[in-house]
């Protein structure tokens, strides 16, 4: 039986999209100016039809940070701007693993190593590379997690060991349209972006790829960054939202999207990667109110990036968990078997009321 919202263009995307055929940018366009209610409901159909009723939760922790030479417009850590964050030279191994651990006791089923820098390079920088496959080999050895990288731009054969060495999915973000994208970056183009996650995913490694929200792209963009990622082939798509950072080009910029819009993105992008997990990422508490997080995740989200981000805090994995449990869904625990109701208590979540009564920062992923 199909399902049925009552609104002829959303009911059609979706009788086509159970029956296996994928979506375009002019169905992409026409959904998005639905009512939001409808392609919540819409969103959340895919996502039950497709997925198994959990939330992937992942966690990373920001291996190196700063003093990146790349100019992206919205990131902290580039030697370009003044942002006054904390920078410093790869993390010991044993450290990696330390946050790895963390992230393992609160419910993440994936863990991503991630640094700020053009690329990792086995040749250029070979004492830094040891130092990532010593770190991924502990983390592989002591924890039960799928481990994912953050790398940079590589090289095939650096690809090929990544693969090796037991990475599951290699993240590297296009941020946004190729249309929009050198309105942000002037330093690599998009092309460059996408010839990295070729080079991974002909390697034999999933991509994590997604997006950045609000930092003035139409929503036309929004719909064009979704298609280019669906010619690429992702598993994993992240769904940012700009959390301007001061001394940022985009701080003074400011937010440039709603709520709404927020939740309409994530269920067309659902729609267009239904098989996809869609993923909640940095910006969520930045830009929703505590009683709206849960709006995303009822419009098809189906993944969600749990703790502190690269160079700004999150809230705690036990205010997460409770957020995953208002949607009426359950954390996945398929990698890492945990109790959401251990995680919650530790982090100060009322398990009675589901009110938190700590920090909405928690235990700190990284430095």
């Amino acid at each position: 039986m199909v399902y049925e919202t009552g609104n002829a263009t959303v009911d059609d995307a979706l009788e086509r999209v159970f029956a296996g055929e994928r979506l375009d940018r002019t169905d992409g366009l026409a959904l998005l100016a639905q009512p939001v209610d409808v392609l919540a409901e819409a969103g959340a159909a895919v996502r039950d039809h497709f997925g198994d009723g959990t939330v992937d939760a992942c966690s990373i922790v920001n291996a190196k940070a700063g003093n990146c030479a790349e100019d992206c417009g919205f990131c902290a850590q580039s030697v370009h701007f003044d942002t006054g964050i904390d920078t410093y030279d790869f993390l010991e191994p044993e450290r990696i693993l330390e946050a790895a651990k963390r992230a393992e006791r609160d419910g993440a089923q994936r863990f991503g190593i991630v640094v700020a820098e053009k690329g990792v390079s086995k040749e250029r920088r070979p004492d830094e590379w040891d130092d990532v496959i010593r770190a991924i080999r502990l983390v592989r050895e002591e924890c039960d997690l799928e481990i994912d990288a953050s790398l940079g731009i590589l090289t095939g054969e650096e690809a090929e060991i990544l693969v090796e060495e037991g990475i599951n999915h290699y993240n590297h973000n296009i941020e946004t349209s190729p249309r929009y994208f050198p309105e942000i970056v002037d330093t690599h183009s998009f092309e460059d972006r996408v010839k990295t996650l070729e080079i991974a995913k002909e390697a034999g490694m999933d991509l994590c790829a997604g997006v950045i929200l609000g930092m003035g792209e139409t929503p036309t963009d929004r719909v064009e960054a979704a298609i280019a990622l669906q010619e690429i082939g992702v598993s994993s798509l992240p769904v940012n939202v700009l959390n301007p950072v001061p001394g940022t080009p985009l701080a003074e910029q400011g937010v440039d999207i709603t709520t709404e819009e927020i939740v309409k993105t994530v269920a067309v992008y659902k729609l267009l990667h239904p098989e996809s997990r869609v993923r909640l990422t940095g910006g969520r508490e930045a830009n929703l109110a505590p009683e709206e997080q849960h709006l995303p995740l009822e419009a098809g989200a189906d993944g969600i990036l749990t703790g502190d981000y690269l160079t700004t805090e999150g809230q705690s994995p036990g205010e997460d968990i409770e957020i995953i449990e208002r949607a009426g869904l359950e954390p996945n625990r398929e990698a890492n078997e945990f109790d959401p109701e251990e995680v919650k208590a530790r982090h100060g979540v009322d398990t009675e009321s589901t009110e938190t009564t700590a920090s909405a920062a928690g235990e700190p992923t990284d430095d």
